[in-house]
């Protein structure tokens, strides 16, 4: 494909604080600038993400920060009228207004391929439903050319047949290898871990299948690692705490864990089909994998052989204890093959230039650039 001008406007990119849109965007940003795409990324500049920059100036593309919508359009409605693909992210601040500006301007310029990237589907989804517009509203989802959805399976013919997308389409997250390897040289010796900021319905899981075999466990050493967790929360003797975990020492953490523990906000388990950028992240490490269960999860990993599953504590328990040495690494090692395969920022740059190139076609074919679709309100959830 020639290079493409593709203008991001998303959550952030230059810092991971309480987020996991910022590691996806840079892992994927790098490798479509490897390819030889032009791509600027315009970021909203909040106070809790200034404090906490850990890479104020990305090396690859182009970043801005803007400080309000007046200031976007002011200083980048060029950008957006010039560009191929205008690709606007899920929890932009006013992404409203900000997507119904986007779109506008770059129909009227050269035409080019919109897109809302949604890394948080089924909470997007949730939020529809019960009238929470924060960032998308069902009025503008048929206004972007492509739905780029973290979840598959049946949401994508839902977010077409009940909410108008011309195109919904599977992008999951996705891994950046160069930085998610193993260390032959790590000795691990933490027994299970766990990377992610606090969320109130993913925190009966951490509990369920961290906090209790711990103290069922107590010479056993466990690891939490993100921010936001409350004060309230009384951790076991044996539970290591990490505020926040830049992504320059996920690779350390993980390498450094005999498991790593994967779990899932509630919606995402409702709507199946949501790997979450840490699991791939952990895999691509060879770290095996201990995680919840929900539908679609072995079109990306095969249960038993690539990650092991547990719903309860005894069922934590038993794996930390009972997995023989050799079968621990084999589990590790089968999860790295089939991400780097299937799941890395390489896969998803050719999986969106395939997506452009679809709507451009579609585009052709209707002879305009008109909507094939209208919007039906009585359709909303």
């Amino acid at each position: 494909m020639p290079p493409l001008s593709i203008v991001f406007l998303g959550l952030s990119i230059t810092s991971s604080w309480g987020n996991g849109h910022a590691t996806n965007y840079r892992a994927l940003i790098k490798a479509l600038t490897r390819r030889g795409h032009r791509c600027l990324f315009l970021e909203r500049d909040k106070p809790w993400y200034a404090d906490n920059r850990d890479l104020p100036n990305p090396p690859f593309g182009r970043t801005e920060l803007y400080g309000g919508i007046d200031e976007l359009r002011d200083r980048f409605g060029a950008d957006v009228r010039d560009a191929d693909a205008v690709i606007v992210g899920s929890y932009v601040p006013d992404g409203v207004e900000v997507g119904r500006w986007a779109t506008s301007v770059a129909q009227r310029g050269r035409g080019g391929v919109t897109a809302f990237y949604d890394i948080d589907t089924p909470v997007t989804l949730a939020k529809l439903a019960r009238g929470d517009f924060e960032y998308l509203a069902p009025d503008l989802i048929p206004l972007y050319d492509l739905y780029l959805s973290f979840t598959g399976g049946p949401t994508l013919a839902r977010l077409q047949r009940e909410l108008g997308s011309p195109a919904a389409r599977p992008f999951y997250c996705l891994v950046d290898p160069d930085l998610y390897a193993p260390d032959p040289d790590a000795v691990p010796g933490i027994d299970l871990g766990y990377l992610g900021t606090y969320s109130d319905d993913r925190q009966p899981a951490v509990d369920r299948l961290l906090v209790e075999p711990a103290r069922r466990l107590p010479g056993r050493s466990f690891v939490v690692a993100g921010p936001q967790y409350p004060e309230s929360i009384r951790w076991p003797e044996n539970v290591r705490r990490i505020d926040h975990l830049p992504p320059a020492g996920h690779r350390a953490f993980y390498n450094a864990q005999r498991f790593t523990l994967n779990v899932t906000r509630a919606d995402m388990v409702r709507a199946g089909w949501s790997p979450s950028v840490r699991l791939f992240e952990a895999a691509a490490c060879a770290t095996p994998v201990i995680s919840d269960l929900w539908p679609g999860f072995e079109d990306f990993f095969e249960p038993g052989r690539e990650v092991l599953f547990a719903r309860d504590a005894a069922e934590a328990v038993r794996a930390i204890t009972e997995t023989p040495e050799d079968e621990r690494l084999a589990i590790g090692e089968r999860a790295r093959r089939r991400v780097l395969a299937e799941h890395t920022a390489d896969a998803r740059a050719d999986q969106l230039e395939a997506c452009i190139a679809e709507a451009r076609d579609r585009r052709t074919r209707r002879g305009s650039r008109g909507r094939a679709r209208t919007f039906n309100p009585s359709t909303v959830p």
